[in-house]
């Protein structure tokens, strides 16, 4: 994608995104995103202050930027008419395979993120907890509305997606596939797993 029309806060921030999920946030320089975008100084600090501003931004971006392909990848899937059937769960393995795939996979940017800065950066580890928080309900949305036990369900099914993104991270497509089957593995365990009934 060719940045160089887009208005200078835009070619910042994308800029910033590829360069901190690629190599880090702590190893980005603010000097190196200014080169990087093509801007002056002065412009990149009437956009963003300080490099804390920037790194909100950029976790705005990638959260909207990454729920919109989840959301998209499952519904190529046929989530939408599947959702509420016992297998549906189990596209989330699929969806992790494809991303897992991709050349430019990194690990979590939230994960990454948290590890990174912590609490040093304010509102980064608010944006991650959001982040995970929409996951899941993307991930309920695949359950039945009238199962009691849709949400724990989905926070479990959340936590194997989390542990099979950093499996995939440490090591190479062996080991991301290794991560995906285990993925699977639990989720159809969850999928399967008795349904607690309603107290008489």
């Amino acid at each position: 994608m060719d940045i160089s029309a887009l208005p200078a806060r835009e070619r910042i921030l994308l800029t910033a995104h590829d360069l901190f999920y690629a190599d880090g946030i702590r190893a980005t320089g603010i000097d190196r995103v200014i080169a990087a975008s093509g801007v002056t100084k002065v412009t990149f600090y009437r956009h963003f202050p300080s490099k804390d501003d920037l790194v909100r931004a950029f976790l705005d971006h990638r959260h909207a930027r990454w729920m919109a392909w989840f959301v998209d990848a499952l519904g190529r899937r046929g989530a939408h008419e599947r959702a509420g059937d016992a297998g549906a769960l189990l596209l989330v393995a699929e969806v992790m395979a494809e991303w897992f795939a991709d050349p430019g996979f990194r690990g979590c940017a939230f994960i990454n993120s948290v590890a990174e800065v912590g609490s040093s950066v304010a509102g980064a580890a608010e944006r991650a907890r959001e982040h995970k928080r929409e996951m899941v309900e993307v991930i309920a949305g695949l359950l039945s509305a009238a199962s009691p036990a849709r949400m724990a369900l989905a926070q479990a099914a959340a936590l194997g997606v989390d542990g099979a993104i950093v499996k995939a991270q440490m090591g190479n497509a062996a080991l991301a596939r290794e991560a995906v089957d285990d993925l699977r593995h639990l989720l159809e365990a969850l999928a399967a797993a008795p349904r607690p009934t309603a107290a008489r």
